[in-house]
């Protein structure tokens, strides 16, 4: 169902007597030193590990991707890089970075060259104090784009990353192949006004200093409320996955950035009204999660595009990455196929 549709119905154990002196005595003297030892051994490990960087805990790369960090204006992009073939780019969300997309790049590169950022603010990309509007971020990739020596691509994207991508279309549309949004509206965009009414999308609002304060520390917290109320089924999401994500958005300016992405929609609604005077003429297909967006992404589309393929993907929430890889896979795959 679509997410309208879907918000409609939302022992103690008694310390033994111990004389003082004797064996016995003697032994719990040397257990308790012992156990003094060992927790401040776990103590010490513990902080070790705080120290280090935040670790992948998410499938890797396949070892034929290349990372580079590329300077964008006003900020700096981390990139994978990897394939040989047509371009594609792969533009992530809230919720996550670019290594959502780990499945889909690997199978992609197969026969594309396939280029994967994490988005200004996230990630591992610096953090810069604005430029968080989706016309800006579009700049961004256009910019590492040029600097790989490439002018044309298909250009995909999850939640964030759809706005992003529209952006990048309607602001670079001779530059655009293919485009390829997934369940997530775009800002502007009919039925925008009726949608952005839904209460699950508070958070379209939510940040400045206080909000920072109050999720500060709290971050798993914080992303666990998107990771389990968009899902179809939260398990999906794994732990791994979970801890990955929370470490790098916990990491200084990372949720400040976070809500900057959002903050930023009022702008992006501007700008996309001006855009969706000139609909696109690209082929896009639009994806859509049957318990989330459903077939309200090719609703918002075919508001703002003349060639719009619709596919739903059965059994899914938001993170079709995480819940259904292998239809999405297949649903791309089928699209870029087609001639």
């Amino acid at each position: 169902m679509s997410m309208a549709d879907r918000m409609r119905g939302m022992p103690e154990r008694p310390d033994a007597g111990l004389k003082p002196g004797g064996e016995m005595a003697r032994c719990v003297t040397l257990r308790v030193g012992e156990a003094i030892i060992f927790k401040l051994v776990i103590g010490l490990v513990g902080a070790l590990s705080l120290a280090q960087p935040a670790a992948a805990q998410v499938e890797p790369f396949p070892s034929s991707f290349q990372s580079r960090e590329i300077q964008a204006e006003g900020a700096r992009l981390h990139v994978r890089i990897g394939g040989q073939g047509p371009v594609v780019v792969l533009i992530h969300g809230f919720g996550d970075t670019g290594d959502m997309w780990t499945p889909l790049a690997a199978d992609l590169a197969r026969d594309h060259t396939v280029v994967v950022p994490d988005l200004r603010g996230m990630g591992l990309s610096s953090r810069p104090d604005g430029g968080y509007d989706k016309r800006t971020q579009a700049a961004d990739i256009r910019s590492v784009l040029t600097q790989l020596g490439h002018d044309h691509a298909v250009i995909i994207g999850h939640d964030i990353g759809t706005t992003v991508a529209y952006a990048y279309a309607a602001r670079y549309p001779d530059k655009t192949d293919k485009l390829i949004v997934m369940d997530a509206p775009v800002p502007g965009i009919p039925p925008w006004d009726v949608i952005v009414r839904n209460p699950m999308l508070w958070h379209f609002d939510f940040g400045g200093p206080d909000m920072e304060r109050l999720v500060e520390g709290r971050e798993r917290i914080y992303l666990d409320r998107f990771w389990n109320e968009f899902a179809g089924d939260p398990k999906k999401f794994d732990e791994a996955k979970r801890k990955h994500y929370a470490e790098l958005y916990a990491r200084p300016g990372g949720m400040h950035a976070a809500f900057a992405q959002f903050l930023s929609i009022r702008q992006d609604v501007e700008d996309n009204k001006a855009s969706v005077a000139t609909k696109l003429a690209m082929p896009v297909l639009a994806i859509g999660a049957e318990k989330t967006f459903g077939k309200d992404m090719a609703v918002i589309m075919r508001n703002a595009a003349t060639d719009v393929t619709e596919v739903i993907i059965p059994d899914s929430g938001h993170w079709l990455m995480e819940e259904q890889p292998a239809p999405t896979i297949a649903a791309v795959r089928t699209f870029l196929s087609r001639q």
